[in-house]
Formats: structure tokens, sequence, C-alpha cells
């Protein structure tokens, strides 16, 4: 009866000592080296700004046009940090001489400043 008790007692002990165990992750062994090789992933998954044609550039202008007004949604579709970003929401303000326009996203409401220089397509929902 004392040696079970021992077992279970060993059982224990050794199982509570697996579940503080923590992976191994041969190439994040250390925090300088886990950012290093995240900023190469990163770098490798950057795309060039893609260069519109003069097409393109008007279907973005009366699509803004049209649903500055009429406050339809939009997919918007625009380029920062070396991504290309799609997010849904609001078109509040455009100012093509200022490069500029102010949209409300769907998810979190907030007002957005941009670039129309950033935009790459606008579509309605």
């Amino acid at each position: 009866m004392d040696t079970s008790i021992k077992a279970i007692k060993t059982t224990a002990f050794l199982k509570e000592g697996l579940d503080k165990m923590k992976k191994w992750r041969p190439f994040a062994t250390m925090p300088e080296q886990y950012l290093g090789l995240q900023e190469i992933i990163n770098k490798q998954l950057e795309v060039p700004q893609p260069l519109l044609t003069e097409e393109q550039m008007e279907q973005i202008n009366f699509t803004l046009i049209e649903a500055l007004p009429t406050n339809k949604q939009v997919y918007l579709t625009y380029y920062k940090n070396g991504q290309l970003i799609t997010e849904t929401g609001l078109i509040q303000f455009v100012d093509s001489l200022g490069d500029l326009f102010i949209f409300i996203d769907e998810v979190f409401e907030l007002k957005n400043k941009m670039r129309l220089s950033e935009l790459i397509d606008v579509r309605f929902t």
C-alpha cells in the first residue's frame, strides 16, 4: 500500500513537470534571434505598391464621388507598409487636391485619414 501511494505521487509530480515545460523552438531560442527571423519573414511577404492606370484611377474617382453623398458601404483596398489591406467602410470626406480622404471603418467605427495615392481599389459592397 505504501509503494502504491509513492507511485501515485511520483506520477503526479512527473505529470506536473511535463505540463510546465515549454516547447522547444530551435530557431527562436533567443528573443533577438526571434525578432530578426520575424523581420526577415515580414520582408519576404512585402509587395511593391501597384501602379494604377488612368482608367483605374478614373473608376476609383467615380466610385468615391458616388459613395460620398449616398453613404453606401465600400470595400477599400489600400497599400500600407508593404501590404495590401482591404477594409469595409463609409466614405466621409474626399479632398482630391489635398490628396486626402476620410473613411469610417465598419468594424471599429473609427475615422481613418488616408492619402488618395495609397488607394488601390474601391468597390461597392
